[in-house]
């Protein structure tokens, strides 16, 4: 008879409690675990548990397997959203595509983890998966990095319109279910199921043919299925910016008709894209809404997020907070740059105007230089999109002027230039649409120099303060390894490099756009070099040169499976550097 041994390992990681448990099974076929339940208080980070299962037969080692998982409570309530292990937590997050820059879609964990944390230090505890589940990998390195996501299932309920698939989506829903749930359900940063993306507008998107309820009679029937193999976490759907019986803004009672969709009156949590003022009137209508804005413009930068209240409703995705490819208005562009963050994960000067909302306790202040050439807007969805230009660049035509916002959670802002005060300004947090953003109109620019923001308290005592500086000529370049301690060499581990033209003071020349050319040998492979532009007509992969933009560009790198030295060389129009680095095997 097979006898199968199994041993249990656990040990918490976050808090370091050490849990043992040994199990005995007379069954091969059947593998039962209880886990006591752990209640970590202060709700983040996500309590971790690793556990090692081993197979014996005959005290002989047949079969080994390591998996991780967390444990921890979700609570969702219409009285005050969404609480973590009893703590309340405002989601605060991002929808976006799940490509990563010049990678694509191509799934690397070093690159997943890299978005992850630096969307973290901005303050987003969140993510959105628009609009299909993520690698394996995704929820694991949220789990680990301490990201909530919530995991959608598919866009629009339809075997036409929005599906890619071989075979209909209505032949094949209970499969995809199925398959979905039983991959993610262990995975602890895995809050909240979404069924679908911007529905109730469209029959044809609902589902099954005939109910002619908005697709309730089909949310009904994936709901009961999820349930049956994770009862412990509720579910959504995403609703298209529109009210009951479809109406959108194109039909003139829109603006008065403040019904919520049937749809999102059906659904556990109530998820709408877009709409933020309208909130409070859906919940005048349906105070039983549990409401999370699933899609937020980031056009409005954060009067979407103090539209809100954060005290009752469940949290806030921007969407596309990240560039990505793809659903472009217009050539050249490659794809959406309406965007807090560049592809490469550089911050646009929006990004610190989010931080100031989604980290507060942390004193910010940042200068964003008007570009209105940059400037642009369109109507997506219903919703009129877009974004204003801004960079902290300060060489400019002499004698001009130039207009500048400065983003600060302060009370208050100095704008120094050149060593001349341009007054001070009180931040207004009594409007959402300019909480936190102070614009200096017409700031004279003279023949260049230095500007600076000093943001104080009410006492008038500075808190934080950020500058910008005129550069010169270039003549050299800086080049700087991510993470130059830690490169594993398996062959799939990444090396990002950033590159950045500088004057003789080291300040970044912004108008540098002439072509890098790269060399490197070792025990590493060229992946992409990316200049960050999003209009650019150059390819990333099988190019040792492309053009810098705004003097900078991105070089990704590829361990090997061994060991070794990595040397890369790097010039561009008469400037040259050299970085060496190590690959390490664990």
């Amino acid at each position: 008879q097979y006898r199968c041994n199994i041993v249990f390992h656990t040990h918490l990681t976050e808090h370091g409690s050490l849990i043992r448990y040994r199990g005995y099974s007379k069954k091969s076929n059947q593998l039962l675990c209880f886990a006591r339940f752990i209640k970590n208080q202060e709700g983040e980070p996500i309590g971790m548990l690793c556990i090692n299962y081993d197979y014996t037969n005959s005290q002989k080692l047949v079969d080994s397997l390591t998996e991780q998982f967390g444990i921890r409570s979700l609570e969702f309530s219409p009285e005050f959203g969404f609480k973590l292990n009893g703590k309340k937590i405002f989601l605060q997050g991002n929808a976006n595509h799940h490509d990563l820059g010049a990678l694509g879609a191509t799934c690397y964990d070093k690159a997943i983890e890299r978005m992850m944390l630096q969307l973290k230090s901005f303050g987003y505890n969140c993510i959105r998966c628009s609009h299909n589940p993520y690698s394996d990998s995704f929820a694991r390195i949220a789990d680990r990095v301490g990201i909530l996501v919530v995991d959608e299932l598919t866009d629009k309920w339809s075997d036409n319109d929005y599906w890619g698939g071989r075979q209909p989506f209505t032949h094949i829903w209970h499969k995809l279910i199925t398959e979905w749930i039983k991959r993610d359900r262990n995975r602890p940063s895995i809050i909240l199921w979404s069924l679908g993306n911007e529905l109730q507008i469209r029959e044809g998107w609902a589902g099954f043919e005939g109910t002619n309820d908005w697709g309730i009679t089909t949310y009904n029937i994936f709901n009961q299925l999820v349930k049956r193999w994770d009862h412990t976490r509720l579910t959504t759907v995403a609703m298209f910016p529109a009210r009951a019986g479809a109406i959108t803004r194109h039909d003139k009672e829109f603006n008065d008709y403040l019904v919520p969709p049937e749809l999102a009156c059906a659904t556990e949590v109530a998820s709408f894209n877009y709409q933020s003022d309208k909130y409070d009137a859906y919940l005048k209508y349906r105070p039983d809404l549990i409401l999370f804005q699933s899609e937020a413009e980031t056009s409005n930068l954060l009067q979407p997020y103090y539209n809100m209240d954060k005290e009752r409703m469940v949290g806030i995705a921007y969407w596309g907070s990240v560039e990505y490819w793809g659903e472009s208005n217009k050539w050249p562009k490659k794809g959406w740059n309406y965007s807090f963050f560049e592809h490469t994960m550089r911050p646009y000067p929006q990004a610190y105007l989010i931080k100031t909302a989604f980290m507060p306790e942390i004193p910010e202040v940042h200068i964003g230089v008007v570009d209105a050439a940059g400037a642009e807007s369109v109507s997506w969805n219903d919703v009129i999109v877009g974004r204003m230009a801004l960079n902290e660049c300060w060489n400019h035509t002499p004698g001009s002027r130039r207009s500048l916002f400065t983003f600060t959670n302060a009370h208050s802002v100095e704008l120094l230039v050149n060593g001349q005060s341009m007054g001070i300004q009180k931040n207004d947090t009594t409007r959402a649409n300019l909480r936190n953003m102070i614009y200096w109109k017409d700031v004279p620019y003279g023949n260049g120099g230095s500007v600076v923001a000093i943001a104080r308290d009410k006492s008038g005592k500075e808190v934080a303060r950020h500058r910008i500086e005129t550069a010169g000529k270039a003549v050299a370049l800086r080049i700087e390894a991510e993470t130059p301690t830690d490169w594993k060499a398996d062959g799939m581990d990444l090396q990002y490099i950033n590159v950045t033209v500088i004057d003789k003071k080291g300040r970044p020349v912004w108008d540098y756009n002439e072509p890098l050319t790269l060399q490197m040998e070792g025990a590493a492979r060229l992946v992409a070099l990316d200049n960050g532009d999003h209009y650019t007509d150059e390819l990333f992969h099988g190019i040792t040169s492309k053009r810098m933009y705004q003097g900078r560009m991105q070089i990704i790198l590829r361990s090997d499976q061994e060991a070794g030295n990595v040397t890369v060389k790097i010039s561009s129009a008469g400037l040259k550097g050299t970085l060496r680095l190590k690959t390490i095997k664990e």
